[in-house]
């Protein structure tokens, strides 16, 4: 009896919390998202007097959002641990991040460790599934100029013409530094099984932790964003200016990020919003190429995509045998770097929303009580 009491107080404990995180998420949506909004209408004019000026204000209002999210975790317990080259040297250039996909919740957690990289979150440009488009965040990356990118061979010559049509419009006009995308084109649960079907009768790698990546959406990149050289690789210079008329130098890195869960469980976006899983500590780790080591001619970047591929699967492998990373050659061994959040910026950032919220709530309502 006692036992079933215990679990009881336990179970109603849990409920409390995921129904007191519902709450608090749903108003902090309800305030956030709609005083980035009401801002940037406000500040129109500034976007046709000086829109480097206007995209630099948004983007630091899309990191706040950001880092929004990220708290929803951070409260939760649920941090992130980093492994292999550090990125923080190079997040003033541009560079192009390719990540493994095995749930809703690698975005949250991209939202999370990317926080302390500079100015790499207010101007960076994100590669997601259409369905995003409809959710809670969706309008606020239609506004920052985000791609969705829906899925399926009936759509897919047609979506990559649009994508180089939205990368010729908005990542240059807007400042981006880094494209994020994940080049397997959906969740490891929903296409491992095509995936090595599709390995075995190629004679291909059979993968199990990872999928084969698709082409597609990388070639579009490359090719758009940086110079081809006669080799065939790319430069390191596209001569189109940015906001301020200099040259850019173009994509510089690509950066190859792999999520690892412990014991091969994803975090998804429910985890995040709810919190009924303990504290948990994802695993991310990041290896950089230079950009003139990825070959942009699409047999050979189908190659090279491969193999990096091959080299998550045997990173994720050593993961969840070993519980860490293997060491990077020539090292003995791997050091790893807890990722953490400032708990002032995030009380501040949180205050900012509830007090621009009511701040916009009780000027259009003096403003429908002056109309009506």
């Amino acid at each position: 009896m006692a036992q079933l009491l215990d679990g009881a107080g336990k179970l109603g404990w849990v409920l409390l919390k995921a129904v007191t995180r519902f709450v608090f998420m749903f108003l902090n949506n309800c305030v956030a998202i709609p005083s980035y909004c009401l801002y940037l209408l406000l500040l129109q004019p500034l976007r046709i007097w000086d829109s480097s000026t206007f995209w630099h204000i948004e983007g630091i209002m899309f990191k706040w959002l950001l880092a929004m999210v990220s708290s929803w975790g951070w409260i939760a317990g649920y941090t992130v641990t980093e492994w292999g080259d550090d990125v923080r040297p190079i997040s003033e250039e541009e560079a192009m991040v390719i990540v493994n996909h095995q749930s809703t919740g690698d975005v949250c957690t991209l939202m999370m460790c990317l926080q302390d990289k500079g100015t790499v979150v207010r101007k960076m440009m994100w590669l997601m599934d259409h369905v995003f488009k409809y959710t809670n965040f969706g309008l606020v990356s239609l506004i920052h100029g985000d791609f969705f990118i829906r899925q399926g061979k009936a759509h897919r010559d047609k979506q990559l013409v649009y994508l180089k049509d939205h990368l010729d419009k908005y990542y240059h006009s807007r400042d981006r530094k880094w494209i994020v995308l994940f080049p397997e084109g959906g969740f490891l649960r929903k296409r491992r099984e095509t995936s090595q079907l599709f390995a075995k009768k190629h004679s291909l790698p059979h993968l199990t932790h990872v999928t084969l990546p698709r082409l597609g959406a990388t070639h579009v990149i490359l090719k758009t964003l940086s110079a081809q050289q006669e080799n065939g690789s790319v430069g390191s210079e596209t001569g189109t200016p940015n906001q301020s008329g200099n040259k850019r130098k173009g994509l510089q890195w690509v950066i190859d990020v792999t999520i690892a869960y412990p014991k091969a469980r994803p975090m998804d976006i429910q985890t995040w919003i709810f919190g009924y899983r303990p504290p948990t500590v994802t695993h991310v780790h990041y290896r950089m190429y230079p950009i003139k080591e990825v070959p942009v001619e699409a047999e050979a970047l189908t190659d090279w995509l491969y193999q990096r591929f091959v080299e998550k699967e045997e990173l994720l492998a050593h993961f969840y045998d070993t519980g860490s990373f293997p060491q990077p050659d020539g090292h003995k061994e791997a050091v790893s770097r807890q990722m953490t959040l400032d708990p002032v910026w995030l009380c501040a950032i949180q205050s900012f929303a509830f007090v621009s919220g009511y701040m916009w709530y009780s000027v259009l309502q003096y403003l429908y009580c002056c109309l009506f």
